[in-house]
């Protein structure tokens, strides 16, 4: 393969599809603009009733593999209207309350995008003292309505789901910066994946289920579900980890991990270790560099729903290291990215048929 993975097409299709707001239970139009994508490099497509998209190669096959990723962003709900017009907010997925103040923010209503702003008192108004921190209970979004009959009057209720709309750009020529990079870097990348199998015209002697799962924000719901669908072998799932370089973060307690350094391979229970060993050798093979993670208990990612999925699935972790995780300005490495890619295709040029990463043969 070239140097380079990435052109300018792929480019364009990250741009407009990071752009695109898919917040946890609202995550077709994206996957729609994924599946299009896709469209030429596969043969047909699984989609469920909760919205996730599988891409499929070889659907015929017996033996299945899966390569997965997650689509949903973390946004919220409004969850009040007070009298004065101003909205209240819980949590859909992590959402980050400190991070809150002073962002505009889309609400979606289905007269369609309406502007608001969380708002913030004033420095100079507030009690130095006793300042108060952003919490969930009293960040509040102004969308410039006079009174709750005002707000109501504009579309906006309760339930109504709230995304930012801060978009994708390129930092210092290699550094993709935007929200929701947690995941749909991960839904780029397999499909990037599928995209390389094609134009270098490599046969799978398997079937491959390139899987855009719904709701990991939430409790990995989306992966639970197609999982008892797909009834898969073997999945290899990405997602992003922690860069731990910046500020205020303790090595001790996350690891360690740069962006710029490679893919990082996980270690944990869920990790099936010989698929594991497996992908660590094509990485040492192919000369790609890697990060190793230990994960105690849970990986946190979809790994756990498909490795304790169908009475047990070879799994394994491969993560993109990322700066800034669950804010506006999430950071990952342009080498990163297509290490990752490169790392997952190689991965699959080298799993054979029929193969159960027993550890008793």
């Amino acid at each position: 393969m070239n140097t380079s993975i990435l052109n300018d097409k792929s480019l364009q299709f990250l741009e407009e599809y990071l752009n695109n707001a898919a917040p946890t239970g609202y995550e077709w139009d994206g996957q729609k603009l994924w599946m299009n994508y896709l469209k030429p490099y596969v043969d047909t497509f699984i989609t469920d009733t909760y919205g996730t998209a599988v891409a499929v190669i070889n659907p015929d096959a017996k033996f299945k593999v899966v390569i997965e990723g997650h689509a949903d962003e973390i946004s919220w709900y409004v969850n009040y209207i007070d009298d004065n017009g101003l909205l209240y907010v819980i949590r859909n997925g992590g959402s980050d309350h400190q991070i809150a103040p002073s962002k505009i923010v889309n609400i979606h209503t289905k007269n369609g995008i309406i502007k608001g702003v969380f708002g913030w008192p004033a420095i100079h108004t507030r009690d130095k003292a006793k300042e108060e921190t952003p919490k969930p209970d009293n960040i509040f979004i102004d969308v410039g309505a006079k009174d709750k009959e005002a707000v109501e009057k504009m579309g906006i209720h309760v339930g109504c789901v709230i995304t930012y709309p801060d978009q994708f750009h390129i930092l210092n020529g290699d550094k993709f910066v935007c929200r929701a990079l947690d995941n749909r870097m991960g839904g780029f990348m397999i499909a990037e994946v599928a995209r390389l199998l094609h134009e270098n015209k490599q046969k799978l002697p398997f079937g491959l289920y390139i899987t855009n799962s719904v709701q990991e924000e939430i409790g990995l719901r989306g992966a639970e579900m197609i999982a008892a669908r797909i009834k898969p072998n073997v999945a290899i799932v990405t997602d992003v980890t922690h860069d731990t370089t910046t500020p205020m973060i303790d090595k001790k307690k996350q690891g360690f991990a740069e962006i710029g350094s490679g893919p990082v391979i996980a270690y944990a229970p869920a990790v099936q270790q010989k698929l594991r060993d497996l992908i660590v050798e094509t990485a040492e093979k192919k000369m790609i560099p890697f990060q190793r993670a230990a994960l105690s208990r849970a990986t946190g990612t979809d790994t756990d729903a498909f490795a304790y999925s169908n009475g047990g699935v070879a799994s394994a972790l491969i993560s993109l290291p990322l700066r800034y995780m669950h804010t506006t300005v999430e950071m990952v490495h342009r080498d990163d990215v297509e290490n990752v890619i490169k790392l997952i295709y190689e991965t699959l040029l080298n799993i054979k048929d029929g193969e159960t990463f027993s550890y008793f043969d």
